[in-house]
């Protein structure tokens, strides 16, 4: 009797769509599947160099362009018409995949048009409500209903966090938008919490997200970090470049880390700096860590999410306008972090499970 063969595809805007696929990828592969990765651009840059061993497909994503310091929300609404063709060519492309590599399930990272109507389709979700900014929200039941109609057609949608009211998303996955096929998989990351050691680095900046944001935060920290004398490693989240590089003789970049170079990292690290994206705050509660957040101008997830961590007295938070180093370093001291998490790994690889099963 053949393995299950499954195909897995991230979204290809930002990298934490990608990360957040890898323990499920090994968690597949320790149930004996066959997992096949569907993916384009940086992603697709990242899960090769996770799993050299693995069949990687080229699947074409989006290509939405950000602005940057223009209207996010102006420019979504432009691409609509982009946004709407990437996913009518996902599912056909998804069909003919099926057909051609005898898939017995897709699982989609946050891409609408990844599934099948041949076999069971699974979504993983962290926005059951796409929030929007303040001054549009008297149309939030428009993208509410829209949302519902794009995740409708998945026989199962996965989300990573707990089903708890003090949970991290909090207004994201609002009780009101959520159905029988809706299931809580607790937290997922690539990163393992490691023992405590030498501190040998003062600074780790996580940067990631799409561009031009990616670039003028990684600006923004280097010229800041130059008029300290603090040490620092910047991960620029670039995976498609291989390479180190010494800004100073104080500060590191390197473009990229697998899941095991980066918690090493971040271990030996006492300060960390990163966006707020919903993947990367899974990383750092998972290792118990008490970062200082900066979330990606206009993108409303990060924002929001930012602001509930800090509101909640668990990570403190600045907008990307008003960044300053050091007065972060001082008034981060005042958070208490993230708890450690029992287990975290327990609901993902029991939905996995059962998931398999039933192929």
């Amino acid at each position: 009797m053949r393995a299950k063969k499954i195909l897995i595809a991230p979204l290809d805007w930002g990298l934490g769509h990608a990360t957040r696929c890898v323990p499920i990828i090994n968690i597949l592969r320790s149930l004996g599947v066959e997992v096949v990765i569907a993916a384009d651009r940086r992603p697709a840059q990242l899960l090769r160099k996770e799993f050299p061993d693995l069949e990687h497909l080229r699947f074409p994503g989006y290509e939405i362009v950000y602005p940057d310091h223009g209207n996010m929300a102006w420019m979504m609404f432009r691409q609509l018409p982009k946004i709407a063709s990437g996913i009518a060519f996902e599912r056909r492309h998804t069909e003919e995949l099926v057909r051609k590599h005898r898939f017995d399930a897709v699982i989609s990272d946050n891409r609408w048009g990844v599934r099948s109507n041949a076999v069971p389709s699974a979504l993983i979700i962290n926005q059951l409500r796409i929030l929007l900014s303040k001054n549009l929200r008297w149309g939030q039941w428009i993208i509410d209903g829209a949302n519902r109609m794009l995740i409708a057609p998945f026989n199962e949608l996965w989300v990573p966090d707990a089903d708890r009211t003090d949970n991290m998303l909090g207004e994201l996955a609002d009780p009101s938008l959520r159905t029988r096929r809706t299931h809580f998989v607790g937290p997922i990351s690539r990163l393992q919490p490691l023992p405590s050691g030498p501190k040998t680095t003062q600074v780790i900046v996580i940067i990631s997200g799409p561009e031009p944001q990616r670039s003028i935060f990684e600006r923004m920290i280097v010229s800041q970090l130059l008029r300290t004398e603090l040490t620092a490693l910047i991960v620029r989240g670039i995976p498609e470049q291989d390479g180190v590089e010494s800004v100073s003789e104080r500060i590191t970049m390197v473009n990229s880390m697998t899941g095991n170079e980066l918690s090493e990292a971040i271990a030996s690290s006492e300060i960390i700096i990163s966006r707020s994206g919903h993947s990367t705050i899974m990383d750092m509660a998972i290792l118990g860590r008490n970062p200082i957040f900066i979330p990606t101008p206009q993108q409303t997830e990060q924002e929001y999410l930012a602001l509930r961590l800090r509101n909640n007295g668990i990570c403190y938070s600045e907008s990307q306008q008003e960044f300053d180093l050091q007065r972060c370093i001082e008034r981060h001291k005042a958070y208490k972090g993230f708890p450690p998490l029992p287990d975290p790994a327990r609901l993902l690889t029991e939905r996995l499970e059962r998931f398999v099963r039933s192929l």
